[in-house]
């Protein structure tokens, strides 16, 4: 035994002792014939897949859908954050606290500020980041693999965009809608007026008091039915846009980089078009946000039992305050929200692929270097034009298969 910790006993050259070398990766056992030699020293030619695992690094070397979760987990974490503030008071308004209901955006967010401070902008938004990264993971993921299955499953590649989105929005809302609750019930809440205490305090209450499982679903309906042109439209407004612009827009909006000269869209354009994208969404799926609200916070208002279902929330949010007061009350900050809050997500998701090197659009791929092309086509063209005496030696070295042609 070596009683060196540093050191490893390894065969001798002759084969019935031992001897001991250090375990050093400058250093190897003694090669002898017949087996492996030193450690491949410096300067040593590595193989392709070594350089290529060398250069890049374990980000890059993920599959796809393992980049999809982080960059649109990432995304969606940085869009929350920006727009908190906005988000609190759309809820304070949708669902009329009776501290701010008869207040406007802006008169809202100076009385949060004087009441409860600048910490009272990003209530709850803990809770937001503890859902808000598997949601958009779980929906940036889903909208990627479900493109790539539904586009040749169905041959219409519009379709399967807005299916994809659709698809990939309710996937996210079913694995998150718990959180979104107990994310609700905190922001909701008032200086002074506090039925709960945190994340796991909420949690435990509304189990506890609400009927269990079920409690942490009320509202899950609309919400799964607004999935379907919120986020349908809002991927499909996004991608189309984008798509559009990268084959046949201006070339100041493009921006080049690496070695391959990938076409992407410039930072600023990204936000632009997912701006477009919320406005358009979010004014076909409100009137559903609206109920959803309604349905979560029943339980805190004086009248629960008009909102026991949806059909039922919908039609009494319709019959006491309108369309404009009640379907659509709160648009305008939701507007404020939404806009910046989607631009920057897609904008963001793109940098984050651009930097973990996704996969690039097919267009890319195909709209490869003239030399590149021409040097692909070499190949065919050679095997047809070979010279002409490997053409005569051929034919003469096949009289018989000659003879039959004639």
């Amino acid at each position: 035994m070596c009683e060196n910790m540093g050191e490893v006993a390894g065969p001798a050259p002759s084969g019935f002792s031992l001897t001991c070398f250090r375990a050093d990766p400058h250093f190897g056992p003694p090669s002898a014939p017949g087996r492996p030699g030193p450690a491949r020293r410096e300067g040593s030619s590595a193989g392709p897949l070594e350089r290529a695992d060398s250069t890049a690094g374990p980000l890059q070397r993920a599959p796809e859908w393992a980049k999809a979760l982080l960059a649109g987990g990432v995304a969606s974490c940085c869009a929350k954050s920006a727009v908190a503030p906005l988000d609190r008071t759309k809820i304070l308004l949708q669902a009329h606290n009776s501290h701010y209901k008869h207040l406007g955006i802006f008169s809202t967010l100076e009385a949060i500020w004087r009441r409860e401070g600048v910490r009272g902008w990003y209530k709850g938004n803990w809770c937001q980041m503890v859902r808000i990264f598997p949601y958009g993971a779980v929906q940036f993921m889903a909208f990627e693999q479900f493109k790539k299955t539904l586009t040749p499953a169905l041959n219409h590649p519009h379709l399967a965009k807005l299916l994809a989105g659709s698809l990939g929005g309710m996937s996210a809302v079913i694995l998150t809608y718990p959180l979104d609750m107990v994310r609700v019930r905190l922001m909701f809440q008032v200086k002074g007026e506090h039925l709960y205490e945190g994340i796991w305090h909420t949690f435990r209450t509304i189990w506890a008091q609400e009927g269990g499982v079920l409690a942490f679903y009320r509202g899950f309906v609309p919400t799964l039915i607004g999935m379907v042109p919120y986020s349908g439209l809002s991927f499909f407004t996004f991608d189309t846009l984008k798509q559009l612009l990268l084959e046949s827009g201006p070339r100041a909006l493009l921006q080049h980089g690496g070695e391959t000269d990938d076409r992407a869209l410039r930072a600023p354009v990204n936000l632009v078009l997912g701006g477009v994208a919320g406005a358009i969404a979010q004014t076909a799926s409100y009137p559903l946000d609206v109920t959803r609200r309604r349905m979560q916070l029943a339980v805190l208002t004086s009248n629960a039992e008009q909102f026991s279902g949806c059909i039922k929330t919908l039609l009494a949010v319709y019959r006491t305050d309108g369309v404009k007061h009640g379907l659509y009350r709160g648009i305008s900050v939701n507007y404020l929200r939404v806009i910046p809050q989607v631009a920057m997500s897609f904008c963001v998701y793109e940098m984050c692929k651009q930097l973990l090197k996704m996969e690039q659009p097919a267009q890319n791929k195909n709209s490869q270097h003239p030399a590149q092309n021409k040097n692909s086509q070499q190949p065919a063209q050679n095997k047809s034009s070979q010279h002409p005496a490997q053409n005569k030696s051929s034919d003469s070295q096949n009289p018989t298969q000659n003879s039959k042609r004639s």
